[in-house]
């Protein structure tokens, strides 16, 4: 008889397009482990929202695997001496797994090839990292000759079906899902959460959630732009778990010829472009890759109450700023942000707060249950200017015409129950408009002003 096989996942929770699985299955009996390894990562290990939406993820691949008449193991601790003793334990002759490219994964891959017999599959990204290169033969840095690349050597994707695995007759030892704690419960906050996402976990509901948005497709370009209309897919969650892989959306788009169909496919084509930002630097998410943006040009909440209260301020949507504070409060709420809000977040704190972007990034890490260490990085030094592609930092997004420009009234409506009352176009600038309500906070700097403190700050460190 066949030894077991080892299939380690992290973040690709299905069994449809699952290379790891499929080679396993071919070997042997396979033992499914997932660990949940809060060591490794260092200073991102997972925030709350992300261990929320992975409860709900492993729920449904036990389910998934339970069809096949597998079990998923569940073990805690570093994934570098759980496995070797697991292997150990089962008698396992491999150990299978997605390929991942966050540094501390890398670092942990190399760790694990000297210890057990390793087999490392890609499958997280449309094409792994560093299959595309230029014309003489680098890496590429700045995203559209990037993108240009991805689409001309992409010709459509066979997806691999669910394999057929193998029982075993000896099951090791294993956690349940509620001994991982990943759900809140002393308070359980989550309650946002579990209204906006509903019960549309795995493989299945994700597939079937995106076969639904496709009929609005055509129309992404304009109306993912538009935060008070659903004009996005939220498929984000479901990449970043691997529910579903970007593969099969790609391919579940393969009729569709619209524009905003081919501005969709380059949404992903930008996951695949961060992943290849991080292999390049993979510090990317801690440090800027510009020079030029020292502590020094930073207003750092470390360094006064003022300071550390305006961040606090952001967190809780409490600017004055109505188009920024339904965001913040939507991200508390549900776990996820809308893209064209995402963007002007982010923006007022890097530029109306002049607030170093790392503070964002730490605080969306914990926040978003889609928080992803090359995508979040990316679209944060984008941001602020010190990306390797990037934004410049003279550009400086103005939220109250953004609101208006977006139609964001019922938006704001919807996550400032403060201004509910208010009618366009007043409920964009109230504090303008001279119908602010007594509950709702006065700008905690006006756009002006803050506009000019950020262009000064500019010259001067450029000078």
């Amino acid at each position: 008889m066949s030894k077991p096989q080892i299939v380690w996942l992290r973040r690709d929770l299905r069994l449809c397009d699952q290379a790891a699985f499929h080679a396993a299955a071919q070997a042997g009996p396979v033992i499914p482990v997932f660990i949940l390894d809060d060591e490794t990562p260092g200073d991102h290990k997972m925030g709350g929202a992300s261990r929320w939406r992975l409860h709900h993820a492993l729920e449904a691949l036990e389910k998934d695997l339970a069809r096949h008449h597998s079990k998923l193991v569940l073990r805690r601790g570093k994934a570098t001496d759980v496995l070797p003793k697991l292997v150990e334990e089962t008698g396992a002759e491999a150990v299978h797994a997605i390929r991942h490219y966050e540094p501390w994964w890398r670092k942990a891959q190399g760790e694990l090839k000297e210890k057990v017999a390793l087999e490392l599959h890609d499958g997280n990204y449309l094409l792994p990292p560093g299959t595309v290169r230029t014309g003489s033969g680098g890496e590429y840095k700045i995203y559209t000759p990037f993108k240009n690349a991805m689409f001309a050597a992409i010709d459509g994707f066979d997806i691999l079906p669910e394999p057929s695995l193998s029982s075993l007759d000896n099951w090791p030892d294993s956690d349940s899902l509620f001994d991982l704690d990943l759900l809140p419960t002393t308070p359980d906050w989550a309650g946002g959460m579990r209204e906006f996402w509903g019960e549309d976990f795995g493989t299945a509901a994700a597939m079937q959630r995106f076969k639904d948005y496709l009929d609005q497709v055509s129309d992404y370009d304009e109306k993912r732009n538009l935060p008070s209309i659903h004009g996005t897919s939220r498929m984000s969650p479901y990449l970043h778990f691997g529910e579903v892989s970007p593969r099969m959306l790609w391919e579940a788009m393969s009729r569709y010829t619209s524009e905003g169909a081919t501005i969709f496919r380059q949404e992903l084509v930008w996951r695949d472009y961060a992943q290849n930002v991080i292999c390049q630097f993979p510090k990317y998410g801690v440090e800027p890759y510009r020079d030029g943006y020292e502590e020094s040009f930073w207003r750092n909440p470390n360094r006064g109450d003022v300071i550390q209260s305006e961040l606090e301020a952001w967190q809780q949507g409490r600017t004055g700023y109505p188009i920024v504070d339904a965001g913040m409060r939507e991200l508390w709420a549900t776990g996820w942000m809308h893209n064209r809000v995402r963007m002007i977040c982010a923006s007022f704190l890097i530029k109306h707060l002049l607030i170093n972007w790392t503070h964002g990034e730490r605080w969306f890490w914990d926040t978003l249950c889609d928080a992803d260490y090359g995508s979040n990085a990316t679209n944060w030094q984008w941001v602020s200017g010190t990306g390797v592609d990037s934004n410049m930092f003279v550009r400086i997004m103005a939220p109250l015409s953004q609101s208006e420009k977006f139609d964001a009234g019922d938006y704001i409506r919807q996550w400032v129950p403060e201004l509910a009352d208010l009618d366009d176009p007043y409920i964009h600038d109230p504090e303008e408009n001279g119908c602010k309500p007594a509950d709702y906070p006065s700008k905690i700097i006006g756009h002006k002003e803050a506009r000019e403190r950020a262009l000064s700050s500019y010259r001067a460190a450029k000078a």
